[in-house]
Order: C-alpha cells, then sequence, then structure tokens
C-alpha cells in the first residue's frame, strides 16, 4: 500500500499548480478566533467539519444544502466550523469556505493539505479564520516555506494556526512553534489507520498547559469526547460522525454536551 500521505501531497502540488487556490474573492472573516472560542467555551467545544467524501470511507453524503448544513452545525453548539477545500479525495471546493463564512457566527478553519504560500492567501480572501498545516509535510519536505515561516506568514494574514502532529516527536515539534493550537490526529495518514490510543500516549508523557490541544479523527460518541478530555485534550475535531448523521444538529449537540 503506497504512504497515503505523499498521495495528498502530489496531488495537493499539482492543484496548486494548476491555479485552484487563486480567487478573486474578498470576504471578511468574523473578529471571533477559534483559540478565543475554544478557552471560553463552557461545554464540549467542537469543531465540526463539512466533508462530502474521505479516503477511508468514499462519499459520506450529497453536498447540497451545504448551508443548511453548517448552520445545523452552529445551532448545534459547536464552537467552529472546518471546511474542507480539498478537491481530490475530499469532495471539497475552495468556494465552499465563503459559503459557509455567510450563514454563520462561529469561526471556520480552512482545512487543507497546505503546501504553499497561496493557499494561506487564498485562506485570507475567503473569510476563514484560521488554516490546518500539517508537521509532517515540512518534515517530508513538500512545503516551499518551512513550518515556523508559514505560520508567521498566516498570522499576518490575521489567520489563526492549528499545527497538526501524528507522532511524539512531531507534537514536541510543535510545541516549539508558535502555533495557536496543536493537533493530535488519531489517524495515521501514511496508512488511514484511526486509534484514539494515539493522544492518550502522547499527552500522558507530555502534559501541555500553555497550548490549546485538538483532538482530530476517530472521535463518534461523547464516551470519546470524555475519554480523551482526561489527558488534556481542550477541543474535539469531529467529520465524519457528524457528517454521516441523520439529524447533524442532534448530533453535534451530542457531543457538546458530552463534558
Amino acid at each position: 500500500m503506497p504512504d497515503y500521505l505523499d498521495v495528498l501531497a502530489h496531488d495537493a502540488l499539482r492543484s496548486v499548480e494548476e491555479g485552484y487556490y487563486e480567487t478573486s474573492m474578498k470576504i471578511a472573516a468574523q473578529p471571533v478566533g477559534f483559540k478565543e472560542a475554544i478557552v471560553e467555551c463552557k461545554r464540549a467545544p467542537i469543531i465540526s467539519e463539512i466533508k462530502f467524501a474521505s479516503p477511508s470511507m468514499g462519499n459520506l453524503r450529497d453536498n447540497r444544502g451545504l448551508e443548511r448544513i453548517a448552520k445545523d452545525m452552529e445551532e448545534g453548539g459547536a464552537v467552529g466550523i472546518s471546511v474542507l477545500t480539498e478537491p481530490r479525495h475530499f469532495g471539497g471546493h475552495i468556494g465552499f469556505v465563503a459559503k459557509v463564512r455567510g450563514q454563520v457566527e462561529v469561526p471556520v478553519l480552512m482545512k487543507d493539505i497546505v503546501l504553499s504560500p497561496v493557499q494561506i492567501e487564498a485562506a485570507s480572501m475567503i473569510g476563514a479564520n484560521a488554516v490546518l498545516l500539517i508537521q509532517t509535510l515540512f518534515e517530508r519536505g513538500y512545503c516551499e516555506n518551512d513550518v515556523q515561516g508559514m505560520i508567521d506568514l498566516s498570522h499576518s494574514r490575521g489567520l489563526e494556526v492549528l499545527l497538526e502532529a501524528h507522532t511524539e516527536d512531531e507534537f514536541l515539534s510543535a510545541l516549539e512553534t508558535n502555533a495557536d493550537m496543536i493537533g493530535i490526529n488519531n489517524r495515521d495518514l501514511k496508512t488511514l489507520d484511526v486509534d484514539l490510543e494515539v493522544a492518550k500516549r502522547i499527552l500522558t508523557k507530555h502534559r501541555v498547559e500553555r497550548k490549546v490541544i485538538v483532538s482530530e479523527s476517530g472521535i463518534d460518541r461523547p464516551e470519546d469526547i470524555r475519554f480523551l478530555s482526561q489527558y488534556g485534550v481542550q477541543a474535539f475535531l469531529v467529520g465524519t460522525a457528524v457528517m454521516k448523521a441523520v439529524d447533524i444538529k442532534g448530533k453535534v449537540r451530542e457531543l457538546v454536551e458530552a463534558l
């Protein structure tokens, strides 16, 4: 089986080269940021993710009704919304962020395989509050800039950064940056396998107080929220479980009320 992260990276570079991220849109982001919203949240801070497909599960639902989906997530109590813009593997589109931004007041994360400053510029134009960066991609040399350069560029454009790690070494490297939030992806992007024990193993050894820690992938039930929170996870990014739910608003509310 090929290393799937390499596949994602090569396809992302192709999208950049083809001009997919070049946009003339100019949409203002809401002033509230992700970090502030997470810290001030009185319940379980759920970042609810809009994605219509995934490499591991194929199509999740029809992409009609994007605005209603976003509104249901907000009304369900999501602290913010993650929007997949990657078009080849996740059914995303660069225009989805702007559509979501027009429907909700909570912060919006542009989630993609970000390798180029062009993608950061796009995020700042389409109304995103934050972008996802992946530590492994910098270590593999796919990115045009180093990780701190991309974080600094994001901050200069008014964007917060969720910097994602999967291994202990990546996590420790991420902590040395000035990323606003550190994500622990329970999914190994090399194989697409998911294990909630990934976050447990890392956070049992490394308790963190000066960074906001976000757990990503494999979160399905309130029990998962309670399990992860006991190890210091402060926010929870949930995509597939919400997108497959018949009642999106109810599913988000169920997770929000886990704590």
